[in-house]
Formats: structure tokens, sequence, C-alpha cells
């Protein structure tokens, strides 16, 4: 079983620059696949960056270069920088094993707004 804590977020101003925390405990593996999704009102949720199973770097293009994932041990960060309104969503932590178990955090809720 794996469980994950999210922190970071809240409500931040147009080209601010927040960095989402999440922490992972539990059955980790080294090649499980780990990162950050999101879910705007009204829509489906989608991936916004995450590192695969051999540790490679994956980001949406809505996000490229202005968000930064990056990871320490058990943890995974996401570095958000000159957000913008479309932005606002509810961001989840999620981690994928190589048995394709999928974990979700509880989401933590980034505005966007001045």
């Amino acid at each position: 079983q794996v469980q994950l804590v999210e922190s970071g977020g809240g409500l931040v101003q147009p080209g601010g620059s927040p960095r989402l925390s999440c922490a992972a405990s539990g059955s980790i593996f080294r090649l499980n696949v780990m990162g950050w999704y999101r879910q705007a009102p009204g829509k489906e949720r989608e991936l916004v960056a995450n590192f695969n199973s051999v540790g490679a770097k994956y980001y949406a293009d809505s996000v490229k270069g202005r968000f930064t994932i990056s990871r320490d041990s058990a943890k995974v960060y996401l570095q958000m920088n000159n957000l913008k309104p479309e932005d606002t969503a509810v961001y989840y932590c999620n981690l994928r094993t190589p048995m394709d178990a999928n974990y979700w955090g509880q989401g933590t809720q980034v505005t966007v707004s001045s």
C-alpha cells in the first residue's frame, strides 16, 4: 500500500511561483512512475509532469518552460513559475507501480487570481 500526501498551493497571483510537494510512504519501488496531474472545473484530469520508470521527465505542452518536476528520495516536487489563470486547478500527486497499481493524493487546490 502507498500513501501520498501533498502540500503547497493556495491562492497565487498571476506570475507567482509556488512549489507543490508530495511525500510518498509505503511500498515504494525505484521503477515507480511518479508525477502530477491536475483537474480544472468542468475538465478532465490531465497529466502535468512526471518521471517515468527510467527517470525521464515528461511535461505537458501547456507547462513546458514554466514548471519543473524534481524528486528527492520518496518525495516529488512541482515548481510552478509564471502562473497563469488557466493553471487554476486541483493538483494531484500520482504514483503508478510496475504492477500498474495507481495511487493518488488527496489533491491540493491552486487558484491563480489577482
